[in-house]
């Protein structure tokens, strides 16, 4: 019988990859994500429900009806995050800052303190974080977000450290410029703006994460994946990205 997989912001882009992904070996996948319309696509998943990680409640009721549904849980992705904006620092409101810090860092809090202890007490488990390589190097106009994932970064670590030899198992997977809804949400919807981000470099796709998250959770139980960066073959770094020209745009 396969493990019961809680995949949090799974209804687009790499969450619902991971959630197409995983859906096999007879696993049991529990999916939330605001959209909860959304869900049904992403997987024959059994549980599908709103799940608002920013919210405290919203996360027991949601926990608390995927264990009644799938039993405790064998792996916890936390995929749920966002960027808003590229706004600078001295330019900032400041609502955007809010919204990336309650859903890259105290979401990924709130679900992994109710999840983790049930993990401790049966002495087994995987913790999987979809942190991103702006925890590695930062850019202007990114000052909160890339934050937030390096908040996200020492969290995890931390985490590791604090249940070693317990049998938990904790893996981030840091992707570069992936190809999803990213970009069109940091942008507010703008589509021309978003697609020029990937213009003329072949970009991941959300597969290629999820594949790697396959990967980390395959390994034998002695086995724990620290830390995975994975970027696109044409990003050296943020900033540092080989563009084709116009008539060289192709991709697979």
């Amino acid at each position: 019988m396969g493990q019961h997989i809680l995949i949090t912001g799974a209804s687009s882009g790499i969450g619902a990859a991971i959630a197409r992904t995983l859906d096999r070996d007879g696993n049991r996948l529990s999916l939330g994500a605001r959209r909860v319309a959304s869900l049904a696509e992403a997987s024959r998943a059994a549980f599908r429900a709103h799940l608002d990680v920013t919210d405290e409640r919203s996360v027991e009721t949601f926990l608390a009806a995927a264990i009644g549904a799938h039993g405790p849980v064998d792996v916890l992705v936390n995929n749920a995050g966002l960027a808003r904006g590229v706004e600078k620092v001295a330019e900032a409101d400041g609502q955007a800052w809010r919204e990336m810090i309650e859903t890259n860092v105290l979401g990924v809090l709130h679900v992994t303190r109710r999840v983790l202890p049930q993990m401790l007490a049966r002495g087994q488990g995987h913790i999987v974080m979809i942190g991103s390589v702006a925890a590695h190097q930062t850019y202007e106009g990114g000052s909160v977000y890339c934050g937030t994932k390096r908040a996200l970064q020492s969290i995890t670590e931390a985490i590791r450290l604090e249940t070693v030899g317990s049998g938990v198992r904790i893996t981030s997977v840091d992707p570069g410029m992936v190809d999803t809804e990213f970009s069109l949400v940091r942008f507010s919807g703008d589509r021309p703006r978003a697609d020029r981000v990937y213009e003329g470099m072949h970009p991941l796709r959300a597969v290629d994460v999820a594949e790697c998250v396959a990967f980390a959770l395959s390994r034998p139980p002695h086995v724990n994946i620290d830390l995975i960066l994975v970027k696109p073959t044409d990003q050296a770094a943020v900033g540092k990205v080989h563009r084709r020209p116009a008539t060289d745009r192709t991709r697979p």
